[in-house]
């Protein structure tokens, strides 16, 4: 394996949105990407990844350092779980989710094959293309991991190229809840702005709306309470 040198063999469960984008991240910072494990989004995977082969599970985690699981929130127990009955972990295998509402304990499974768990969610809206990785440069990524591994977990955000705020297990379902909220407030408010603009004759609402959003939010957080803007974690 190539993890005596700091490179990792990765591989990525799932090719939406955000799969094949961290799987470009970590090439781009050196790791080696075995393959996908995915019945679509084979375009995508290409357009990102190039040749990188599509391999059913077992074979890519036989292969794997790092495993992605790339997939709904709602999938991964099950997923896990079933691998894990079927002794497809190995231990020492790093095996990290992208769901914002679960840290590790949905890996348990995996964990109790020798697995490690690792949690990490990019906090951005995915497009599932190259404009992500630009995206992920002024980003911020939850990470939650045991204490003897989280730096880890951190360190592949960093090789991202986002920053790494440590989330506890016990506060994942609350983060997950502001993620929420700040995502479905900005696209109905978004699309109200843009649907009313539109209903008066503006043929180009989105060039008033941007930057009107963008200076909106940046002055909110510029003038909120340090308290609110910065608390420490506990």
């Amino acid at each position: 394996m190539s993890s005596r040198d700091g490179r990792l063999d990765v591989g990525i469960v799932g090719a939406g949105r955000v799969g094949p984008v961290l799987a470009a991240g970590l090439a781009g910072a050196g790791h080696r990407i075995v393959g996908v494990a995915t019945t679509t989004g084979r375009d995508r995977v290409e357009a990102l990844l190039g040749d990188a082969p599509i391999l059913e599970l077992p074979d890519l985690l036989a292969r794997s350092d790092l495993v992605v699981l790339a997939i709904p929130a709602a999938e991964i127990a099950a997923l896990v779980g079933g691998l894990a009955e079927a002794g497809h972990w190995r231990p020492g295998t790093l095996v990290a989710h992208t769901a914002a509402e679960h840290g590790t304990e949905v890996l348990a499974a995996a964990a109790s094959r020798g697995a490690i768990p690792l949690a990490i969610h990019p906090a951005i809206v995915f497009t599932g293309t190259s404009l992500d990785l630009a995206r992920l440069q002024d980003a911020v990524c939850a990470v939650t991991a045991p204490a003897p591994v989280l730096p880890i977990a951190q360190a592949l955000v960093v090789e991202l190229g986002a920053e790494p705020v440590v989330i506890a297990e016990r506060d994942r379902p609350a983060y997950a809840e502001a993620i929420a909220t700040a995502t479905a407030f900005s696209a109905s408010i978004v699309e109200q702005s843009l649907g009313i603009l539109a209903d008066i004759g503006v043929e180009q609402p989105r060039g008033i709306v941007a930057p009107l959003i963008r200076s909106t939010i940046e002055e909110a957080l510029r003038t909120l309470p340090p308290r609110i803007v910065d608390t420490p974690a506990e």
